[in-house]
């Protein structure tokens, strides 16, 4: 780090693997490197291939990446070793943020002997490693080395500090809704439309939304439902809504850069997921008004959902108990209405600038200064 560090803004960078993905990481790591721009930070986000983003950024945030495509980093690995390490020194970055620790098995040797403070930022929950048993490896080796670890959820520390014993600094530091509060709730209540929104994967369950939604047509055939997404499980999906004889009632139209649109559109909101590490959609349904169902899963809609407050809640992967809620939200306009109330002020609650100006400009300051970026409760 450079002298006087201490004294002034650090310079900070993002890494990632990539901005180019419309997932809620990215959206993220895109919405607090340019809220930190705004506040005159000097920030950089180093993408380990194509320097597109699926996100506008500020345009102070400088974007830049080692390859242009995805190499194989098997083969690729010294070379990504040296070009993040002669990035980090030709920019002169005093903080480092890993937008997932996985990255620390590129980034310690990359830094080593470095006066660069890395944070491991976790957007998962530690029980799951999303099928690469590399990455409870990566964890305990950011626990060991980083000036701190950033997670989701009080309950995502609870577990770091349970399973690892080593002293690591932890802070939780919920992740923001991505775009600014709408000034009213703009989701008609009389729109008969369940929307549901992320990537045609296992842990989305959105097989499992099929399975209730063939239960909930049979009361509410006049209600639809849309899936916003796209990914490797659309065969199988559209497969099993033919299978339940549900295909005339839901549509998947794929990606949508103007996701706004399809939450003004909607009437309910609905998360079936098997787990998720904080589940952000949830934050931009409630922005809009939307009444939500849910599941109960990990670790993130545990710690953002009220039963009752601002959600209806279901076990994961029960399909009939999640007809049952949805159809018991759609038939009861008073019920989506004190729903609708409780999930805009949770929303209002994650603002981008609530969370920059009291969580990460705190959690920076304490990595610079070497006091560590626990949250005031560690």
């Amino acid at each position: 780090m450079a002298d006087g560090a201490v004294t002034r803004r650090p310079v900070i960078c993002f890494l990632t693997g990539t901005l180019n993905a419309l997932a809620g990481a990215e959206r993220v790591t895109a919405s607090i490197a340019s809220a930190l721009a705004a506040r005159g930070y000097r920030i950089h986000v180093l993408s380990l291939w194509d320097e597109a983003s699926a996100f506008p950024l500020h345009p102070a945030v400088t974007h830049r990446a080692l390859f242009p495509v995805r190499p194989s980093f098997k083969r690729q690995y010294a070379a990504t070793v040296w070009r993040i390490r002669r990035f980090m020194l030709t920019h002169d970055i005093d903080v480092l943020v890993e937008v997932d620790p996985m990255l620390t098995l590129f980034t310690l040797p990359a830094l080593f002997g470095s006066r660069v403070r890395r944070v491991a930022w976790e957007h998962c929950h530690f029980d799951e490693d999303l099928g690469k048993p590399a990455r409870r490896v990566a964890r305990r080796l950011a626990a060991r080395t980083a000036a701190a670890v950033v997670v989701l959820t009080d309950a995502d520390r609870l577990r770091w500090r349970a399973a690892i014993r080593h002293p690591f600094q932890i802070a939780v530091i919920a992740n923001p809704l991505p775009f600014d509060l709408p000034p009213r709730m703009e989701a008609p209540m009389q729109a008969k439309r369940v929307l549901a929104v992320g990537r045609l994967v296992e842990a989305k369950g959105f097989d499992i939304l099929l399975e209730a939604w063939a239960l909930v047509v049979r009361e509410a055939p006049d209600w639809r439902l849309e899936i916003v997404g796209e990914g490797p499980a659309r065969p199988a999906l559209e497969a099993l809504a033919a299978q339940y004889g549900v295909s005339k009632t839901v549509s998947m139209p794929g990606e949508r850069t103007d996701i706004a649109s399809a939450y003004r559109q909607a009437g309910v909101f609905c998360l079936s997921s098997r787990y998720e590490g904080f589940g952000l959609v949830l934050l931009e349904a409630m922005a809009f008004g939307l009444p939500v169902v849910a599941s109960a899963c990990e670790a993130g809609p545990k710690a953002l959902l009220v039963e009752g407050g601002n959600a209806v809640m279901v076990p994961p992967e029960d399909g009939p108990a999640l007809a049952r809620a949805l159809l018991r939200v759609i038939g009861d306009p008073d019920l989506r209405w004190q729903l609708a109330k409780g999930g805009r002020l949770t929303a209002a609650a994650h603002t981008v600038d609530r969370l920059v100006d009291q969580e990460w400009e705190a959690l920076l300051r304490g990595v610079v200064t070497g006091n560590g970026g626990a949250a005031p409760s560690e």
